[in-house]
């Protein structure tokens, strides 16, 4: 096996795998929500086949396309059709070179907060820590072509966020990997809830923007253990 086959493979089994952290944190219903991951090392990613139960979903049933979301003719599962949202994942690698994975949902707290075009507001220090501000709203687009993925490169290029709610519509979140993306649309959800909540009892209270700073900081620079070649 090549190293690219290799590559390819990996990325299928991580893929497949991960979709079953949607099911678990409760932010997909049915056949809903995707997930992609880009091949390392290659013009390539892998996504998730469309309308294909979550129970079913395995490594040689993930679809493999390039860059323009062209399924690759006789590879595993390119009999199928990929996710209808392929287009937009596609216009994301494209245009965010840095970007590994890319997760879409329509997980119930921030869908909610999309139908109402509102971002949400960076209130939680556990916000602040994973996303470094406000989750802000994309535009309203039509599933099908690159529209949606326009939208989230203008919207994320640039913010801290790692997540976007695409106004009408749903969540779809970026990583440095699938597990990534995955993890942010997890916590999107979080937050998108327990906001919520407060929001009935009264008016969050603010968190001033050089706590926002310090605690984004800390979190993506210090928080958690050093890889072992650098521990002391």
């Amino acid at each position: 096996m090549s190293d690219l086959d290799a590559a390819i493979q990996r990325t299928r089994e991580e893929v497949a795998k991960l979709h079953a952290e949607l099911t678990r944190y409760g932010l997909v219903i049915w056949t809903g929500g995707n997930i992609s991951g880009r091949v390392p090392g290659a013009e390539l990613f892998v996504i998730k086949p469309s309308g294909v139960s979550y129970d079913e979903l395995a490594a040689d049933n993930m679809i493999l396309c390039d860059l323009d979301g062209n399924v690759i003719a006789g590879t595993p599962g390119s009999e199928r059709s990929p996710s209808s949202d392929t287009a937009a994942h596609a216009y994301v690698y494209r245009n965010m070179p840095h970007v590994g994975g890319v997760v879409h949902t329509h997980s119930t707290y921030a869908t909610a907060w999309a139908a109402r075009g509102e971002a949400i507001p960076c209130v939680i220090t556990g916000m602040a820590d994973e996303f470094g501000g406000e989750i802000p709203v994309g535009p309203f687009a039509i599933i099908g072509d690159d529209s949606i993925g326009r939208g989230i490169v203008a919207t994320l290029d640039g913010h801290r966020s790692r997540a976007v709610l695409m106004q009408n519509h749903g969540v779809f979140t970026i990583g440095k990997d699938a597990k990534d993306a995955v993890k942010a649309a997890v916590m999107c959800e979080d937050v998108a809830r327990t906001i919520h909540i407060s929001r009935q009892l009264g008016d969050p209270l603010p968190i001033p923007q050089e706590s926002i700073d310090a605690l984004f900081d800390r979190y993506q620079n210090v928080y958690g253990q050093k890889p072992q070649g650098e521990l002391q």
